[in-house]
């Protein structure tokens, strides 16, 4: 059966009534309870300038996560060309020492003009600074004197991993195919993409691997439906908005992923947000097989703690018994 993970971005609407403090909390103990139970990998999301304060230190989630775990691995999505490359080289540094060398952090471009604004960072630079990031990191993780902008620099400590691996997400072709060159996996939204990486691996003689299916994008298990629909479809319908007014908003402009919904039942029959008896997602589990990904969202548009513990309790008691969960090292 499919590997489990987990995908946090604390986002709090103002109709939420849990603190951000309490959401950050309650994220804590699901990592706790994920990682005692079987599941492998966590990512964390990174967006700024939001107002409904998703997260935007996806790395310092981790460490913190890493104290209350031992073995679960994660994945924080930065948006690269916002950070200074060596500081970013020893955020990920202590970050993989803390854990124990549990990090795989993706490396991705970022779109909104906003965040970007936000750090004088000209979106014009992107590619460059996404590439000059890679090399910079990788030089740096070796603990040895390099050249950095004509100076030499030493950057300490080294990741506990040898190497720390860096993967990498896209949203077009061009940044695909780099990807091919700079990361040593790829893990882009769109499955589309991928076949573009794939492609300009093996011009390269590389071995891209396969693609592995994905599960919906919220998945949320209960014995009723029609109630939770109506309990946290609110929550939902923010999240999937939230994207596709800055998709719109970018030079992206549209993305089928996330379209504008104008309601909780046109996003329910769009079929990406899942709310499933636990034999309905057994069913799903079977369909990605054993190399799928079901990836769990329980505090997706800040859906009150609560709510997203019955949902995990539910599938730890009435799903995971009937799953054979596979686990992996990345």
């Amino acid at each position: 059966m499919p590997r489990l993970r987990l995908s946090f971005d604390l986002r709090r609407p103002d109709f939420v009534t849990a603190s951000s403090s309490e959401l950050a909390a309650t994220m804590l103990d699901i990592c706790e309870w994920a990682d005692r139970i079987g599941f492998d990998l966590v990512y964390f999301g990174e967006h700024h300038c939001s107002s409904d304060g998703y997260l935007p230190s996806p790395v310092v989630a981790s460490a913190a996560v890493a104290g209350r775990t031992s073995r679960i691995r994660f994945r924080p999505i930065l948006l690269t060309p916002l950070y200074h490359p060596l500081r970013l080289a020893e955020d990920l540094a202590v970050a993989d020492v803390l854990s124990g060398g549990r990090m795989t952090p993706v490396f991705a471009a970022g779109y909104r003009q906003a965040e970007f604004d936000l750090f004088d960072v000209s979106l014009r630079e992107r590619p460059s600074r996404v590439i000059e990031a890679v090399e910079t990191c990788r030089k740096a993780w070796t603990g040895e004197p390099f050249e950095f902008r004509g100076r030499t620099v030493t950057v300490t400590p080294t990741p506990a991993q040898k190497p720390l691996p860096i993967v990498m997400g896209a949203a077009a072709e061009v940044s695909a195919r780099r990807a091919a060159h700079l990361a040593d996996d790829f893990d882009p939204a769109d499955p589309t993409i991928w076949e573009f990486y794939r492609d300009e691996c093996l011009k390269m003689g590389r071995d891209p691997g396969q693609w592995v299916p994905r599960g919906p994008t919220f998945l949320y298990v209960t014995h009723d439906p029609e109630a939770a629909w109506a309990e946290v479809g609110p929550n939902l319908l923010h999240a999937a908005n939230t994207y596709a007014q800055w998709i719109a908003d970018s030079a992206m402009k549209s993305n089928e992923w996330y379209p504008p919904i104008s309601s909780v039942d046109d996003l329910r029959a769009g079929g990406a947000y899942q709310i499933v008896s636990p034999e309905g997602c057994l069913e799903i589990a079977r369909q990605l097989g054993p190399e799928g990904h079901l990836v769990l969202r329980p505090l997706f548009g800040g859906t009150e703690p609560k709510k997203a513990w019955a949902s995990l309790q539910l599938f730890e008691s009435e799903v995971l018994p009937h799953l054979d969960v596979t686990t992996s090292d990345v």
